[in-house]
């Protein structure tokens, strides 16, 4: 066959967009397709042609490219804005284009990103004249606001949609209806499942409620018990251990003869203490 010969407007983007098709395909260089896609679109001037080979197709094709490159590195979150910068308004966004925004944020389990932009482009008057719009309706309509939840809106879009027949209309209010349904089991599920974590919960604090009591019962026990305990300890002989400890550290010289007696009787003194802390508590306590 022979090649498309295009207009000197978009010469120079569609040698661009062979490129970057290269470098998607064969190269696998991600990077490398986005950069020409970008400057193949920044390339193309402000008119857009209709038909083969006009400046609007190969700007499309150069953004699909660019979608599919970005998807391939894992930079899905940045496909609309990257699109939305050559177009600017959902309203002008090309099928295709549009239909391959709400599959790749449908696979990532992300419809809510394309919830505002497929509906404005929906309502616009002048897409509902092109071909693809009963396509991207149906396919809004089971990847964006099934998974959402959002019946109402999607039953009235399909009651105000012209391109769809009564029968055509009957079969996706039909599809509402179930995935209504389904939508309602799961939520009823989710929250038996909550009910019964929260009972599993609270019988688990429950348990533990228990045992630290227990737990800060015995220790009342036990510090009663010492509290008896030390009560039977010689303060006195304490106080003075200390004291003669303050006249041997501050006061006195420990390596003088005259300091000795004095070490000797606070040695005397601790180990009477000791002996009084480790012994039982019936041990009738040491006479001086």
């Amino acid at each position: 066959s022979e090649p498309l010969a295009w207009p000197p407007v978009s010469a120079q983007a569609a040698s661009l967009l062979e490129e970057a098709a290269d470098l998607l395909v064969l190269h696998r260089d991600f990077a490398a397709a986005v950069e020409k896609c970008e400057a193949g679109c920044d390339s193309l001037g402000p008119g857009s042609g209709t038909g083969p080979g006009s400046s609007a197709e190969v700007k499309c094709s150069l953004c699909v490219v660019g979608i599919q490159a970005l998807a391939e590195m894992n930079r899905w979150r940045e496909v609309l804005s990257w699109v939305l910068q050559y177009y600017h308004i959902p309203e002008h966004l090309p099928p295709k284009v549009l239909e391959l925004c709400i599959l790749l944020y449908s696979k990532v389990r992300e419809p809510q990103v394309m919830l505002e932009i497929g509906s404005s482009w929906l309502r616009d008057q002048t897409n509902k004249s092109l071909p693809e719009y009963g396509s991207l309706l149906e396919l809004y309509l089971l990847h964006v606001l099934l998974p959402l939840g959002q019946f109402e809106g999607a039953e009235e879009l399909v009651r105000g949609c012209d391109v769809f027949d009564s029968e055509q209309q009957l079969a996706f209010l039909g599809t509402i209806c179930e995935s209504r349904c389904q939508w309602i089991q799961r939520e009823e599920m989710c929250s038996a499942a909550e009910e019964q974590q929260d009972a599993a919960t609270e019988t688990v604090l429950g348990a533990l409620s228990q045992k630290l009591l227990t737990m800060l019962t015995l220790l009342r026990r036990a510090l009663r018990s010492m509290s008896s305990h030390f009560y039977l300890l010689p303060y006195k002989k304490m106080l003075l251990a200390t004291f003669l400890l303050y006249l041997v550290v501050v006061r006195l010289d420990p390596a003088s003869p005259t300091s000795l007696p004095f070490i000797y009787k606070l040695v005397q003194l601790f180990r009477q203490a000791w002996a009084a802390v480790f012994s039982p508590i019936h041990r009738p306590p040491i006479q001086d």
